[in-house]
């Protein structure tokens, strides 16, 4: 934009400029002409007296004086074939002269000045001066210098104003940019100095207000998420009870760790709500998560009737995503195979070291993904919806990807690619 500007500025003072040089230019041109012109006339009509009364000798004498003081050549045609002073030979503009008109004509020579005088007894005498070309244009290439250097100085003067201008323009602008890629990374506490014209002005304080705006509504939807999720300590504690007072000892211990692992679930819940949204980045042992996680939902399977084949790399297997957030994500992962398929249906965990870092797979022998996209809300098989898009969110975040495939038997394979701690930048 500055570029443009400038250039915007030396087109316009370009034409500018030659509107009003190239006129000028040709009027310092016309006028050295008719100055000339115009000195060789008044000289010429020095000699009108002296031709007009004098004898021959006098004329002669005068003549050559004034040729030899003014450089140019002066010649007097009398009546006859007399030629005083320089001699030439009769031109046209001499014989119409003789006739008593005075004139300027254009010769080979320069500018022919020719006058008549007319009252000598033996007829009309003529004054014949040429103006050479290189008098008519004296001081007219000087001249045409300077004003090439002034136009040339006039643009250079108008593309420094217009940067300066262009530069209070942009700079603004760059920041308004810079401003704006830091509220979309999160940086929400960046903001705006208000610079520049009025609009910019108008336009940075908007964006300040929207960043002000973000932070309360965020910090308003993570304490309602917070609260939300506290709510749910109450039933939790109640839950604990009933397992607590069940007669079998197994059962209880089954389903009070069950209650230990949401209420850590609701714990975490709270904690991420309320916590910054641009924390440092930590890892956690994925070998350690996938392990707990697939002993917990072993027990559901059993009572199910289902086969659980579990295939994992020794640990310990460092990752970018967090130990909380990965064992959401296999938990959505496994409660999907558990929602979607029926009971007896086997699956598969495996987790292994891969190119791009840990990639953990899930299979199941089920009747497989329905074509859809994986996206927030949207659900073909009419749940939430909200499974997939937590484990891909995880890996995303962890740099890494989730990808869907149909498994060779005909089920359902959710391959998630989690990244080794090094390969991450933290914000």
């Amino acid at each position: 934009m500055r570029a443009r500007l400038a250039l915007l500025s030396a087109a316009v003072s370009v034409l500018t400029l030659v509107a009003f040089l190239v006129p000028l230019a040709l009027l310092v041109r016309d006028v050295a002409e008719d100055r000339a012109t115009v000195r060789a006339t008044a000289d010429a009509q020095s000699l009108v007296p002296v031709v007009g009364t004098a004898d021959a000798a006098t004329i002669r004498l005068t003549a050559e004086q004034l040729a030899a003081e003014s450089g140019r050549p002066v010649s007097v045609f009398l009546p006859g074939d007399t030629v005083l002073g320089t001699p030439v030979p009769r031109t046209p503009a001499v014989a119409l002269a003789e006739r008593g008109r005075s004139l300027t004509a254009e010769s080979d020579e320069g500018r022919e000045v020719v006058i008549a005088v007319q009252g000598r007894p033996d007829g009309t005498g003529v004054i014949r001066t040429v103006v050479p070309r290189a008098e008519l244009t004296a001081g007219v290439t000087r001249a045409w210098l300077v004003l090439a250097l002034l136009g040339v100085l006039l643009v250079l003067l108008g593309l420094l104003v217009a940067d300066r201008l262009a530069r209070t323009l942009v700079r603004p602008i760059a920041e308004l940019s810079v401003v704006s890629h830091r509220l979309a990374n999160a940086e929400l506490d960046a903001r705006v100095t208000p610079a520049g014209p009025a609009e910019l002005r108008e336009v940075a304080g908007a964006l300040n207000h929207l960043a002000g705006r973000i932070q309360v509504l965020l910090a308003q939807e993570r304490e309602e998420v917070a609260d939300l999720s506290h709510r749910l300590r109450t039933p939790l504690t109640a839950l604990r009870l009933e397992a607590e007072s069940l007669r079998e000892p197994q059962e209880a211990t089954r389903i009070a760790a069950a209650v230990d692992g949401l209420e850590r679930a609701v714990t975490g819940l709270i904690r991420q709500a309320r916590r910054d949204r641009s924390p440092a980045v930590t890892g956690g042992d994925a070998a350690a998560v996938v392990a707990d996680r697939v002993a917990f939902w072993s027990v559901l399977a059993e009572d199910t009737g289902r086969e659980v084949r579990c295939d994992l790399d020794p640990g310990p297997l460092p990752v970018t995503v967090p130990a909380e957030e990965l064992a959401a994500a296999l938990d959505a992962l496994l409660g999907n195979v558990f929602a979607h398929t029926p009971d007896g249906t086997a699956f598969t965990v495996r987790l292994a070291r891969d190119s791009d870092g840990v990639v953990l797979v899930v299979v199941d022998g089920g009747p497989g993904m329905p074509p859809a996209t994986v996206r927030r809300g949207a659900s073909p098989a009419g749940s939430t919806g909200l499974g997939l898009d937590i484990a891909r969110r995880v890996a995303e975040a962890g740099g890494g990807r989730l990808e869907l495939r149909t498994a060779p038997g005909g089920g359902a394979e959710v391959r998630l690619w989690l990244a080794p701690p090094a390969t991450l930048t933290a914000p």
